[in-house]
């Protein structure tokens, strides 16, 4: 009898143990995406908001925008470990052709808490002239005159100007020059990003990070499109200057999760 008592015991666990195999709820893992949107003072800017002069700088310009391409580089998302994965080398967005604004993840996440960085531009560790094909058939390189090396940012429009008068824009930035010439001087003006912390769960999470493009012109520097507004980039001032509004351009937007019940 007591053998047969053990055995019944052993039964009733093994069967309870397996009950709790079958019933255990697996860890989802999430395919994750950065979703890279743009705004003025909150309201979106797509193509379709392309060139009408519907926006107002800090030091009281009206323009527009007609063209907005930026590269972010160094994309990293860090977990609670201090471990690091790494989303993408680089991305080209083209806000007027739609391209590089969606950049999925090479690998899934275990639902958690993370930190996600980046930077605008590359650093001069990467930022290698003629390195890249697919920059070169963008034509985001930078003349060997200024440095080599690749763009930052392409902006572009029309402003009204202290005259009334419809005038182009190019707000172009690129790894500061000084002395354009044979062998300029250069300073690595691209900016590193740190977006915080945010939250990784259920199957599918999109973060999105946004450029609040009404930064470029206003903190801490009041940007003068009537002085500055082209011939920006041998400039080399002017660089430092943007480097210094780029520091507070980029914000972690809305973080939306699949969650699968």
């Amino acid at each position: 009898m007591k053998k047969i008592a053990l055995l019944f015991i052993a039964l009733v666990s093994f069967l309870a143990c397996d009950n709790d195999d079958e019933t255990a709820t697996p860890v989802v893992e999430s395919v994750v995406s950065i979703s890279f949107t743009q705004s003025f003072d909150g309201s979106p800017i797509t193509a379709n908001e392309f060139n009408a002069i519907s926006y107002t700088n800090e030091n009281g310009e009206q323009l527009s925008i007609s063209r907005l391409r930026y590269l972010m580089s160094d994309i990293v998302l860090t977990d609670a470990n201090g471990t690091e994965a790494v989303i993408g080398d680089y991305s080209l967005v083209d806000v007027g052709e739609n391209s590089g604004v969606l950049l999925e993840a090479p690998m899934t996440f275990e639902p958690g808490e993370y930190t996600l960085s980046m930077r605008f531009g590359f650093s001069d560790a990467d930022n290698t002239n003629a390195a890249y094909p697919d920059l070169n058939a963008a034509s985001w390189g930078v003349p060997a005159p200024l440095g080599g090396g690749y763009h930052y940012m392409q902006m572009e429009g029309m402003y009204i100007n202290s005259e009334d008068v419809n005038t182009n824009y190019q707000y172009h930035t690129i790894r500061a020059a000084e002395n354009p010439g044979e062998a300029p001087t250069l300073t690595d003006t691209s900016i590193a990003i740190n977006l915080g912390t945010l939250t990784i769960e259920g199957s599918v999470t999109i973060i999105e990070v946004n450029m609040n493009i009404e930064e470029w012109y206003k903190n801490p520097i009041v940007w003068d499109l009537n002085e500055l507004y082209t011939m920006l980039m041998p400039n080399y001032e002017a660089q430092i200057m943007m480097n210094q509004n780029g520091q507070n351009v980029f914000n972690l937007g809305l973080v939306n999760s699949a969650i699968d019940n």
